[in-house]
């Protein structure tokens, strides 16, 4: 009887409740299995377990040792309940010997055998495995024996590690840092980033992953991937990276990630260009996981789309799925609105001096429902949106309050009046020779409504 090694196996992860129900995974798989993307001559995985590897030559070399060849002996070329119960009875130890075999042989041959054999243990004999990732994750790493993995190893120093893997965590950290490689300079020139990225599809919805990942620095690595595509393959890219998006917007760090890059503008232009359905829903869902977390709420408004959101809308759609998610994204929209437009956050963004487009500037609501809040003590809002003309040298603040005074005097029965009493023409005048357009635009603007009233400003200006 073989000696059980001292492999700990960590428990089962999980990824969020709704996660595969949501998004459907299985709808969406790349069809077809084995190794054979991009390289249709490529062997499929029952084709490679037809061959025959020397083991008793890898322990004469000492490759593997005598109790690894005992173990490979009875698995190899055994039938699949056979090796079921085999794997029930000694697991741990049939892992370790074909992540052993990985980490010390590089002969190509045989990396791609013990990458098959895995596939199959996963695909045919899962449930006695416990502590895995998925089944599709190895099936997926199997396709990085056609892209010659420990080449890139070797590079990163991993090959001739001395450390013990222990825990699939491990294994799994090991893995991340390899696909970062690859998303950094791949390995083979066009099927290296996408492999890397179907590969991550999968292994992002383990806890473990997502974390690694994050420490990896790889959501940036994302990022560029995520732009229009027109190609089937280049489609098929730009949906599993966003999936991997979608995969990421539940994890918090991940999310900090994304705030700082540039995400979000890309994201809304895939939406805008792509007629795939599949890619739609995918954005779709990332975004409204993204809705309520820090500033992306207002991001999303100032770069318009609740109105994007209708025009999808009204289209065709097929999926149930995605009509509804893009419901949920529209209430949320208008809800985040709403809470950005309330009267104290503009007061408080006034008082601070620094003017943004944020959504309540040019909301027609907020200035209908909160006209009269600015004649609050003695119009102190408004005499600071006036000193604000003059003591600000930053160019979308000074465009801001000039429309900001336009609007007030749009909406306010005496608005003109009153702005004039308070001496704001001067100032604004001195604005529409600004270097900025942005400015001058808007200093315009204002000047228009000052003279000659909302309703011929408003006819000036369409």
């Amino acid at each position: 009887m073989v000696a059980r090694t001292a492999v700990r196996l960590e428990p089962p992860v999980s990824v969020p409740n709704n996660m595969e129900r949501e998004l459907n995974l299985e709808r969406f798989e790349p069809k077809g299995s084995g190794i054979a993307r991009f390289d249709q001559t490529e062997l499929s995985t029952d084709q490679v377990l037809r061959r025959d590897i020397p083991w008793e030559t890898y322990m004469t070399t000492k490759l593997i040792t005598g109790t690894g060849l005992q173990l490979l002996r009875r698995y190899d070329k055994k039938p699949l309940n056979y090796k079921a119960q085999l794997l029930d009875d000694d697991g741990p130890a049939y892992i370790r010997i074909f992540l052993h075999i990985l980490r010390d042989i590089f002969k190509e041959e045989t990396v791609e055998y013990v990458l098959a054999l895995i596939d199959e243990m996963l695909s045919d004999c899962s449930g006695k495995v416990t502590g895995l990732s998925k089944r599709r994750a190895v099936r997926y790493f199997l396709r990085y024996g056609r892209l010659k993995a420990h080449e890139s190893a070797i590079a990163n120093g991993a090959a001739n590690s001395k450390k013990e893997i222990t825990t699939i965590n491990e294994v799994l950290k090991g893995l991340v840092e390899w696909l970062c490689a690859q998303l950094k300079k791949p390995a083979h020139p066009s099927g290296g980033i996408p492999t890397a990225i179907s590969c991550l599809t999968t292994l992002l919805k383990e806890p473990v992953v997502r974390s690694s990942f994050v420490q990896a620095d790889g959501v940036k690595l994302l990022i560029p991937l995520i732009s229009p595509a027109s190609t089937q393959q280049s489609i098929q890219l730009l949906y599993e990276t966003c999936l991997c998006l979608w995969l990421l917007s539940y994890y918090e760090p991940a999310v900090e990630n994304l705030a700082t890059s540039r995400s979000l503008p890309r994201l809304i232009e895939v939406i805008k260009g792509s007629t795939k359905e599949k890619v739609v829903r995918v954005v779709v869902l990332t975004l409204r996981n993204l809705l309520h977390k820090g500033a992306f709420g207002a991001q999303m408004v100032d770069l318009g789309l609740p109105q994007l959101v209708q025009s999808l809308k009204a289209q065709a759609w097929s999926d149930e799925d995605l009509l509804e998610a893009l419901n949920q994204l529209e209430d949320g929209l208008k809800d985040n609105i709403k809470k950005l437009s309330s009267f104290d956050m503009y007061k408080q963004e006034i008082l601070l001096g620094h003017l943004d487009w944020s959504p309540m500037h040019k909301d027609p609501i907020f200035w209908r429902e909160n006209i009269t809040n600015f004649e609050e003590h003695d119009f102190q809002i408004l005499r600071v949106l006036i000193t604000i003309l003059d003591t600000s040298t930053d160019p979308r603040t000074l465009a801001v309050a000039c429309y900001d005074l336009s609007q007030f005097i749009q909406c306010h029965p005496a608005g003109r009046v009153i702005v004039n009493d308070l001496k704001a023409k001067d100032r604004v005048m001195k604005l529409m020779n600004h270097e900025n357009a942005e400015v001058t635009k808007n200093a315009l603007l204002c000047i228009q409504r000052l003279f000659l009233g909302a309703k011929y400003a408003s006819f000036l200006q369409a």
